[in-house]
This record gives structure tokens, sequence and C-alpha cells, in this order.
């Protein structure tokens, strides 16, 4: 499940969202240069092959690991998008292309968000959606929408199939979530239970305001952070922490997390940051830019590596979750003045990616030494000891 959001300026357009997926499914920050491609080429998506065109754009784009297809992206041009899961009436279709696919290919194929939405039209026309949207879950399938954005406007893409419509933004802000939202089209073509089951409703009731009413790129890291009413993560039976921005998994019937999030802003030339790592709440956002590639080191699977600085980071975060005000309030404030430099005076991404794995050294090392109640409930301790145990990250109990 994810949460993506839009704030209109006089002065261009600022962009956000988190990815919430399973967790355990890290993911990727990865940059693929402008080329030139020879007639008849093809390019291997998730699940099918389309024919290539013959020239893409510079992207850089956070993926899940494991598949071709992005969550969220920037190509050279200043185009930005992000894709939710929606639930619709039109049924399960055969492998096709996914929505992060189309993530994907737009960014590579565009110069502007209209002509990102052209291009989402036309290869959801062409090729249909469809296919498992989960390494784990391979029965897991949805549609997709989409907050497509550049420096001078952005455009939702909500689709049920290869039925799609599309809504300009106006107005100071907009936000979409896991639910069709577009009158009229979601009318015909949403599912409520399913929605509901997601709590898009909530979220979007929270995310709105926060779009409408950001001033610059630390606003929207601010809204991504959000727990809803309160300072700390909330968890609901069915929802899991699906009730507010930051999701932290742990429900019955559901149990996102947010694995990954990304800030733009485009007033004035393009300026991205990224976490790379799941939970903003624990996370820096780093900056990176579409024409500066950065060694990450080993790319991440779903189980634990701490070679991996997904995986290293993962470390931190499952720690502070079990003794949450007590341990992020041991680095929070310097998370905060790191950033806030950074927004000053932007580093390298490559320097940025450098401090900030020395800092979450430090701050892991520090956060294992602090006492302090794990407050979650029952059933959400219980749920993350299975998602630890499946990532490797503790021995297995031994058989009954």
């Amino acid at each position: 499940m994810c949460d993506t959001l839009v704030t209109v300026t006089d002065d261009g357009i600022l962009f956000a969202k988190n990815s919430d997926r399973d967790p355990n499914e890290a993911q990727v920050l990865e940059w693929t240069p402008a080329a030139e491609h020879p007639d008849g080429a093809s390019v291997a998506c998730t699940w099918i092959s389309v024919p290539q065109v013959g020239r893409t754009c510079a992207t850089v784009v956070s993926r899940p690991w494991w598949m071709w297809g992005a969550e969220m992206g920037a190509n050279e041009h200043g185009v930005v998008i992000g894709n939710e899961a929606v639930f619709t009436r039109a049924g399960a279709g055969p492998p096709a292309l996914l929505g992060m696919d189309l993530v994907r290919l737009a960014l590579q194929r565009s110069t502007t968000a209209d002509g990102a939405v052209g291009v989402l039209v036309d290869l959801l026309e062409r090729h249909g959606q469809g296919g498992p949207c989960s390494h784990e879950r391979p029965g897991f399938t949805y549609d997709n929408s989409f907050l497509v954005a550049d420096p001078d406007g952005a455009v939702v893409v909500e689709t049920a199939g290869r039925a799609w419509a599309t809504e300009p933004v106006r107005g100071r802000g907009r936000s979409i979530s896991n639910g069709l939202s577009i009158p009229g089209f979601a009318g015909a073509h949403g599912r409520r239970v399913k929605t509901w089951v997601t709590g898009a409703t909530r979220r979007r009731s929270v995310t709105g305001p926060l779009a409408r009413e950001a001033t610059g790129p630390a606003d929207l890291m601010a809204a991504l952070r959000c727990h809803g009413d309160g300072p700390r993560p909330r968890w609901t039976r069915a929802h899991g922490g699906l009730t507010a921005p930051c999701v932290h998994a742990g429900g019955v019937l559901a149990s996102s997390q947010t694995t990954a999030s990304w800030v733009a802003d485009l007033r004035g030339g393009a300026r991205h940051w990224a976490t790379g790592t799941s939970a903003p709440c624990t996370s820096l956002f780093k900056p990176v830019d579409v024409g500066a590639p950065v060694d990450l080191g080993p790319a991440p699977t779903n189980r634990s590596d701490p070679g991996s600085a997904w995986w290293r980071h993962e470390v931190l975060h499952r720690t502070v979750l079990a003794a949450y005000d007590a341990r992020l309030s041991r680095y929070r404030s310097e998370r905060d003045a790191v950033e806030a430099r950074w927004l000053e005076e932007r580093p390298t991404s490559a320097d940025a990616v450098a401090e900030a794995d020395a800092l979450e050294a430090q701050w892991s090392a520090d956060v294992r030494s602090v006492g302090g109640d794990d407050g979650r409930p029952g059933w959400v301790r219980r749920r993350w000891a299975e998602i630890d145990r499946a990532a490797g990250l503790v021995p297995a109990p031994p058989p009954a």
C-alpha cells in the first residue's frame, strides 16, 4: 500500500511518496543513463517484454529488489511518478505489465507529465496490466493509480484493467492512496471492502491537508513520517499500521511496511531526496541526482544481508520499533539537523550516502544499549517475530 502527494506552489511542484510493501521486500535505488536503441529492440519488464523506443531518458528509480518496474522515480526532464495499488471490479488478468513497469517505462519515454500520462495510457491499452505483484505472495494482484508531475503541474491517473481516467490536480495540493478517487470512475470500478481494508480513505484524510499546507521539501518529509494523531506508530488488528502515512507492519488482514520514501522539489530545477531504506521515521532522506549514480554496494534481496545498506538500516529500524519512544529520541534531533544542513547546502549524493551510513552505524550501536517498554500490541510483536525469522534476522525456534 502507499501514499503519494503533490503540493502546488506559485513557483512549481513538490512531490512525495511512501512505498508500502511486504516488510522484507528491500528496495533498490537504480540509475539508468539515457540510451539509443536499434529498430526492433524490446525491453524485458517484470512478466512480459514490450517493444523498445528509439531513445530512452536517463532515470533514477526506487524499485522492489525482484522486479524490473519501479515504485517511484524521476527522469532527466524533471518528470516524477508514483503509483498506488487499487482494488477494482476488473478482475485479475493474465501476466502483463505491472503498474511498477508502467512507472519506469513512462519515465524512460517522456519529457513532460502530460507526455508520461500518454505513455501510461497507450501501454495500458496495448498490453494490459496483470501478474503477481508480490514475491512472497504470488497470488496478490491489483490494478494501479498514478500521480504524475513535472515542474508545471500534476495529473492523477486511475485504472481498472484497461479502463482509465485522468484528473489534473487543481488547487493547493492533492494526495492519492489505495482507493480510486476520481468521481464517476471510482463509483463504476471501485471495490469498497478491499479499499476499506487498506485504510485508504483514512490516510487520504491525513495526507490531503498535509499536501495542501506544505511549503517545502522538509514539510513533505515530515508528512511521510506522520503517524496520525500521535508521535509514535499505532496499529489496529485489521489494518496494521495503515491508518497513517508512515506505515509499520503488524495487522491481521493487512501487514504492509513503508519500505522506501521519496521527496522531489521541482521548483527552479529538479532536486530529489530518497531514503533508500524503510520507515522514513527512522531514516535519513538523502539527496539523489538523476545524473550522479552512487555505488550502494550489493543489491539487497528479501534476506538479511549486512553488506546491503537497506538491511543495515533495517537493524536500526527494527531495534527502534521495539522501544520506539526511548530509542528514536536518542538520535531524532541529530537526524533532523543533518537533513536541515543538507537542504540548506546540498552535498553530493555520494558524500551524503557515506555520511548517512556512518551515522546509522553509530545510531544502531547506541539504540541497542537503550532499554524501554515495547508498547506494541501482542499480535504486532508476534507478527514481527515471524517477519524477522523469514528474513533470517533471528534463529528460527526449535521444532516443537
